[in-house]
């Protein structure tokens, strides 16, 4: 009987590991990321997870014509400099984060309504661990308020 405890104790512990992270994104990502936004009003659409070290992660946005945008990808310390790329449908690069100094956002102006690739890479630790580290990235976008 104190097998089968432990064997449901660990099983339920082990399932709440992806809400534990998720939840610690989520407080990263309010604390954290939203205030970088600023002046940019926060379009509600959390799009955040706990990477490792060389993985690759893809987000499909819509942008919409005559709006001007801030796209913030915002990451934890412990992973090191994240690089990102906006991509159009046909895979065209339109920014890399590397060719800018590894910046956090980019701001544009859409010119007509598209839909864009967020790519971003959490780069390889400079020292081989047995065990990758691993942090939150999340993808926040803003927008300006237009008035007519």
């Amino acid at each position: 009987m104190k097998g089968l405890v432990k064997i449901l104790f660990v099983t339920a512990l082990l399932a709440s590991f992806p809400i534990l992270g998720f939840s610690q994104c989520k407080g990263f990502t309010k604390k954290t990321c939203l205030p970088i936004l600023e002046p940019y009003l926060y379009n509600g659409q959390l799009n955040s997870a706990v990477l490792s070290e060389g993985d690759v992660a893809e987000l499909l946005l819509t942008f919409y014509g005559g709006q001007e945008y801030r796209v913030l990808v915002c990451s934890q310390d412990l992973i090191g400099k994240v690089e990102f790329k906006l991509l159009d449908t046909d895979r065209n690069e339109i920014f890399y984060n590397k060719e800018h100094d590894y910046t956090t956002n980019w701001d544009f102006n859409a010119n007509s309504t598209q839909q864009l690739i967020i790519q971003v890479l959490v780069p390889q630790g400079e020292t081989k661990t047995d065990i990758a580290n691993s942090g939150c990235v999340s993808i926040v976008v803003g927008f300006k308020e237009k008035y007519d």
